[in-house]
């Protein structure tokens, strides 16, 4: 395998799982990259790269972020981004690996991206319920605002240094599969 396509495969990993932390900065990220010139999206994406597509990443993405500096409504908007995380996940792999069989390519976007995606969002989950119940809410604003700079910082370094978010990234995913399988076993031995 050509290491072009490896770096594509490790920015698309980079990228999903920055959307498990919010759905809209990295479509935000990539579409800026895009427009600038510093990212060359699959040809069916490139929509992603218009100022059209900016604008729309630009509001959602406050919104976005706004939403979950609400207690409470922090929590129901991430029984409605997990869906969306996954798909957001398959959507950002598909769009910037270039050069490989379709085949490949969705397969690869929804197992490696889907589920990079909802592993994090799975994660960020946990972490926000567990912050609701011990704070009543009150901490969920330094919850978000980690998060929301995760995302920032991931989608960035997965357009410019792949292998660094690869390697982040894979941390990540050993620690969110670590939690979630002791929070599974606990509920089990209980």
């Amino acid at each position: 395998m050509d290491f072009e396509i490896i770096l594509t495969i490790l920015m698309g990993i980079g990228l999903s799982a920055a959307s498990g932390f919010r759905v809209f900065i990295p479509f935000l990220v990539i579409s800026i990259a895009s427009l600038t010139g510093n990212l060359t999206l699959e040809d069916s994406f490139n929509w992603i790269g218009t100022l059209p597509a900016v604008i729309t990443f630009s509001v959602a993405t406050v919104f976005e972020i706004a939403g979950y500096y609400i207690p409470w409504v922090d929590n129901i908007l991430d029984a409605i981004t997990s869906p969306l995380a996954v798909i957001a996940g398959a959507v950002l792999m598909a769009s910037v690996v270039t050069d490989i069989s379709p085949l490949f390519k969705w397969t690869l976007a929804i197992i490696a991206g889907g589920g990079v995606a909802g592993t994090i969002q799975a994660l960020t989950g946990a972490t926000r319920a567990a912050s609701s119940l011990t704070t009543g809410g009150f901490g969920n604003p330094v919850v978000s605002t980690v998060e929301s700079g995760g995302s920032l910082t991931l989608a960035a370094m997965a357009i410019f240094i792949p292998i660094f978010a690869g390697i982040i990234v894979t941390i990540l995913i050993i620690f969110a599969v670590k939690i979630i399988l002791r929070k599974f076993f606990s509920k089990n031995t209980t």
